[in-house]
């Protein structure tokens, strides 16, 4: 017996069990190996669609995510281009209304000064008058009170202004 050549009867009884092995693991080893790895690859292309899933949606919410923040920037735009303009049509009416009531302010300093003008002419007509009177009443007093001609014209004044009254 040599290494290199087995002999027949042991040929005969390896086969023999390589085939009884070969047929239990055929019937019973392989189907449960192959359905172990069947699950295996169900559950790992399972996880990958979830996986791809998963992706779509964050895709998808980040396309959403990036609508909404445009839309709100626009928004924000325009709710900041309204306040400018509200801001502005308020300023421009402050200064209308300020430059009104500036208006009306001048306008009545002006009265009140032209009626303090007004009241101090007469103040001064009237001083004027009773200054003209009185230097009158004394220059006539004076001429008057030497002259018997001007008394007879006084009296004769003061008899047609009686002779009128009555």
């Amino acid at each position: 017996m040599s290494l290199l050549t087995p002999d027949a009867g042991l040929l005969f009884w390896m086969l023999l069990s390589f085939g009884a092995v070969f047929f239990l693991l055929a019937k019973y080893g392989f189907p449960v190996i192959v359905k172990m790895v069947e699950e295996r690859r169900a559950y790992i292309q399972q996880s990958l669609d979830a996986a791809k899933a998963a992706n779509d949606k964050i895709e998808e919410l980040k396309r959403e995510s990036d609508a909404i923040i445009a839309s709100a920037r626009a928004e924000q735009t325009k709710i900041l281009h309204e306040a400018h303009t509200f801001r502005d049509s308020i300023i421009n009416s402050a200064k209308e209304e300020a430059g009104k009531l500036t208006s009306k302010l001048i306008d009545d300093a002006k009265k009140e000064i032209e009626q303090e003008r007004e009241k101090s002419m007469k103040m001064i007509r009237n001083q004027v008058a009773e200054l003209s009177v009185n230097i009158a009443g004394k220059v006539i007093r004076k001429e008057l009170e030497g002259n018997d001609a001007h008394m007879d014209l006084i009296e004769k004044y003061i008899k047609e202004t009686t002779s009128i009254k009555s």
